[in-house]
């Protein structure tokens, strides 16, 4: 096995060394060049070439006095471009334009004493930027935050915003790591945003992709090899973490984390579908990246968190370096998901026919639901046990962007089943011993969809995205696909404006709001503790009873009918202190009722 952790090679990209006489060092690497030169354009839009110096193999290196520190520049290489920044931090003209340069230090920050969460305090909520506010961009979120904070969630996680072609997608077709998509701003405005988050007291999660670059305005095959043969992957050649020369691209990646981290003070990172990490080096990518985080987390003296999505329910990701581990600090549990969507849908098909046993709601509560047994739908035995792994170190959800926009009408949760069944689901995460997520929109029954959609140039890779999301379905039986490219696949996926909401919705906020409050605050909700959890679930009934106890003995027993039939609830003791049928949430029961009926869809909380 190679071993690769990363060797101090020359940095990369551009480094602003005197801010007075506007000193900027250019950096690149290419391989196997015999000319590069930098391309700077002049504030009149003439652009001048200049050699750079081989400083060491296949490195190259120039210092320019007297630039404007926001000019725009790029590489020839043997004559051909010129060819945008690999290691860019803005694209004010999109993947195939110049690239900007970017002056962190001018941005001035204002909340300097956030001291951050702890990783088990966080309710996550997670946004798209185009489509969560009217104007769509970096600010069109901050102006909605005092709105998250009176819903209680303490965290947002923003879908990726670097650079991705043309005007809109959902963010995972970037092609440089570092640049920050002008469809939502500058830096500074992304800047402000966080910076408008830690002052509220929110912390702040950027998803991140490392499994794969975006397939228009992808330039790293003429710099060198940033891919390998090595691997297959559903994108081509893997991007090159463990053959010759991958000591760039694992530099790269470290650099990313840290420069989200620093630069613009993110909270975590979410990292995109690691099981498409194609690594079989020693340490694994992952390791670096959570040392990386780490590192940085000790020098800004308070936490920072690494997250990771994957399909393949593996323990090792998450569990501690010292026992074997990558150290990754939480990870993604779709299976929780995928339980509970089944069990109120009763769908079955594509990787939903293996899910949709009732009792199997009690073992999701505790761990993977697959734990090597064998999967009807990979075909292959499936996962470990993560029983030990403390729960704040998974992430649920009943809705997510992969869940709901990789349906082919993008249909929500709300479309799907019936109002009550919205509060039961809601419910669960917040009842869970695990970290839960909301997808916007989702805390009101939102009933737009939210679709897949691009906005490539190519007109091949238009037709090839079209064809491929018609195939990607028929294992699900959807036929009517929207086309991803058109304007109306885009726009028909923004959020309902608040003053549009219709009366059940404003219930449901309300609901979700209070559901908030209690895990926040509620001794034996705060804490995501396994230990003090009980879950009974019936197939007769379709009732789960869940039970959570704090430290000091405060237990909430919640009844949770995802059945259809009204119920009789068992003699229990206790003060009912919520119940989703409640009348300020859309049910037809007084707050101060002593009803033992358990209606359709009611999720009833008793304390004791």
């Amino acid at each position: 096995m190679k071993t690769t952790r990363i060797t101090k090679i020359p940095t990369m990209g551009p480094i602003i060394l005197d801010r007075n006489k506007q000193v900027v060092q250019f950096n690149v690497f290419a391989h196997r060049k015999n000319k590069v030169e930098l391309v700077y354009q002049e504030p009149d839009g003439i652009e001048k070439s200049t050699p750079m110096e081989e400083t060491a193999p296949h490195y190259f290196s120039i210092n320019l006095e007297g630039v404007n520190l926001h000019g725009r520049y790029g590489f020839k290489l043997d004559g051909k471009g010129p060819f945008p920044d690999p290691w860019s931090h803005f694209q004010p003209e999109g993947v195939h334009g110049l690239s900007q340069l970017v002056d962190h230090q001018s941005y001035k920050w204002r909340e300097e004493g956030w001291k951050g969460l702890e990783l088990k305090e966080l309710i996550i909520y997670e946004i798209h930027v185009g489509t969560f506010s009217k104007k769509g961009n970096f600010k069109g979120v901050a102006e909605k935050l005092d709105y998250l904070c009176e819903l209680g969630i303490n965290t947002v996680e923003l879908m990726p915003v670097n650079q991705t072609p043309g005007r809109w997608n959902w963010g995972y077709d970037g092609t440089g790591l570092f640049s920050v998509n002008y469809n939502y701003g500058t830096p500074g405005d992304l800047k402000h945003l966080v910076d408008q988050c830690h002052r509220k007291g929110l912390a702040v999660i950027l998803d991140v992709v490392y499994n794969h670059f975006g397939p228009e305005g992808n330039y790293l095959h003429q710099f060198g090899p940033y891919f390998t043969g090595k691997h297959v992957t559903p994108w081509g050649d893997a991007v090159n973490f463990d053959d010759d020369y991958c000591e760039v691209v694992r530099q790269m990646v470290a650099g990313n984390v840290k420069y989200w981290l620093d630069a613009y003070r993110f909270d975590g990172l979410r990292l995109d579908a690691v099981h498409a990490i194609e690594d079989n080096s020693t340490p694994h990518l992952l390791q670096e990246i959570s040392e990386t985080a780490n590192q940085s987390a000790w020098e800004w003296g308070r936490h920072k968190w690494v997250i990771a999505e994957t399909d393949e329910n593996d323990a090792r990701i998450i569990t501690p370096q010292e026992n074997g581990g990558y150290g990754v600090h939480a990870q993604w549990m779709d299976d929780f998901h995928h339980c509970v969507h089944t069990a109120l849908t009763g769908e079955k098909r594509g990787y939903y026919a293996d899910y949709g046993k009732f009792k199997d709601l009690e073992k999701v509560f505790f761990n993977y639901l697959y734990t090597g047994q064998y999967s009807l739908f990979w075909k292959k035995p499936r996962g470990t046990n993560g029983f030990h792994i403390p729960g704040y170190q998974f992430v649920v959800a009943v809705q997510t962007h992969d869940q709901v926009g990789n349906r082919a009408a993008g249909e929500r949760l709300s479309l799907l089943v019936d109002f009550p069944f919205l509060k039961t689901a809601a419910a669960l995460p917040f009842l869970s011993p695990y970290l839960p997520l909301l997808f916007m929109g989702e805390e009101y029954g939102e009933e737009n969809p939210f679709l897949f959609f691009t906005d490539y140039g190519d007109p091949e890779l238009q037709d090839s995205v079209a064809r491929g999301r018609r195939n990607e379905f028929k294992d699900f039986g959807w036929k009517e696909v929207p086309n991803p490219q058109e304007e109306e696949t885009f726009y028909s996926s923004k959020l309902t404006e608040l003053n549009h909401w219709k009366k059940h919705q404003q219930y449901l906020f309300e609901f979700y709001r209070d559901m908030i409050e209690l895990r926040r605050h509620h001794p034996a909700l705060r804490e995501p503790d396994k230990e003090k959890t009980r879950v009974k679930a019936d197939p007769l009934s379709q009732v789960m009873e869940i039970t959570r106890r704090s430290e000091k003995g405060t237990v909430i027993v919640a009844s949770c009918n995802l059945g259809e039939k009204t119920l009789v609830l068992p003699h229990h003791s206790g003060k009912v202190i919520l119940s989703s049928e409640w009348d300020k949430y859309g049910g037809d029961k007084k707050q101060n009722s002593s009803s033992r009926l358990l209606q359709k869809g009611e999720v009833l909380l008793r304390e004791e």
